[in-house]
């Protein structure tokens, strides 16, 4: 009963945090932090404990891998607009892969912060599944992977589309091309809402940027540490 209570109210805090955030637009209600944030709340009073919510969370999130792969469907009808910005596309994910390893070491060293902290951050921008095999083979904390790629997720999701309007970026290649590069999943789901090709090459740069870091950080941290 527990499992049915928590998905009915996961999916009715999700509409609700979702025409909240289009009627009053803000970073802090981006639909993924504004939800999250209810339901933690809801489910604290509620008294259902992280255990029990487990069951339906793992249903739901069992319903992401249809809904990725949803995602080649807009992929195959926009191939053409692949086509004509590969040579584009593939230089922006290479700089923006790079980008996210780096500004995580540089900003880890500059605060001085621990192995054990640094490592999680070098594949924060990978989506969690993917995330989790490489910090097995980078010898990193799992809970910390995951709790770092959610919440660059989170920001990706949040201040993405914000940033790139700020900087006047419109055309909706280069848009979705960033938020799945740097915002893997989340910010797909976000890049969805402006639009089908934003939704399609963010689904594809997301897939690309994981495959990427996969081979680049297992043999580059070594060298890096």
């Amino acid at each position: 009963m527990i499992t049915v209570y928590s998905i009915v109210l996961t999916i009715i805090v999700y509409i609700f945090a979702r025409r909240f955030g289009r009627r009053y637009s803000s970073p802090l209600t981006s639909p993924v932090f504004f939800s999250t944030l209810i339901i933690i709340i809801l489910l604290v009073g509620s008294h259902i404990t992280y255990y029990e919510y487990t069951p339906a969370k793992k249903i739901m999130t069992y319903l992401l891998g249809p809904a990725t792969v949803a995602l080649a469907v807009p992929i195959y009808k926009n191939r053409d607009l692949f086509a004509k910005y590969f040579v584009a596309a593939c230089v922006g994910l290479l700089i923006g892969t790079f980008t996210t390893i780096l500004s995580a070491i540089v900003i880890a060293k500059c605060f001085y912060l621990s192995k054990m902290l640094l490592l999680p951050l070098t594949i924060k921008s990978v989506t969690v599944p993917v995330a989790t095999e490489i910090g097995k083979i980078i010898k990193g904390n799992v809970s910390l992977i995951a709790a770092f790629v959610i919440i660059t997720g989170m920001i990706g999701a949040m201040f993405g589309p914000k940033l790139l309007n700020l900087f006047k970026i419109d055309h909706p290649f280069a848009r979705g091309l960033s938020i799945g590069t740097i915002a893997h999943g989340i910010g797909t789901a976000e890049a969805v809402k402006e639009g089908e090709i934003q939704g399609a090459v963010a689904g594809a740069a997301m897939g690309i940027a994981a495959l990427l870091i996969s081979f680049i950080i297992p043999y580059i941290i070594p060298y890096l540490l």
